[in-house]
């Protein structure tokens, strides 16, 4: 199984600010929503009705922008194992050209939903998003 996953996203009117390209928190909220979209997409139903992921960390390098209209592939992935409760996250946006103009590393923290509490990550829960031959 791969662990990367994509998705598309176009600027809407909304999106754009005032230098007349997407906001630097439409990018974050993008970040956040293929992350999700990724658990979704791979996690396993009862992984999903037992854990929940809250952000630790966001760091962003902004290389180039889009304006109204335009689209960028987004693909997210996992480069490593975790590391007790905590996952690294890798998005990186392409543009119509195949440039990357933004790209994230995120870090997640696995919670327990019913309590809230923190969980270092259990193998079978890592192991459907890491690189083939990866150790979780």
């Amino acid at each position: 199984m791969s662990n990367r996953h994509r998705l598309t996203f176009t600027a809407a009117p909304q999106h754009i600010d005032e230098l007349g390209h997407v906001n630097n928190a439409v990018w974050l909220q993008w970040v956040q929503d293929i992350a999700v979209a990724h658990w979704e997409a791979v996690a396993a139903p009862a992984h999903q009705a037992a854990y929940v992921w809250v952000v630790t960390r966001h760091e962003i390098d902004y290389r180039g922008n889009i304006g109204a209209g335009e689209s960028v592939t987004a693909e997210t992935f996992i480069p490593e194992g975790p590391t007790g409760a905590r996952f690294d996250r890798r998005v990186d946006f392409t543009n119509a050209a195949g440039k990357v103009i933004v790209s994230a590393r995120t870090t997640w923290a696995l919670l327990d939903r019913a309590s809230g509490r923190l969980l270092r990550v259990p193998r079978d829960v890592a192991a459907p998003f890491l690189p083939e031959g990866a150790n979780p």
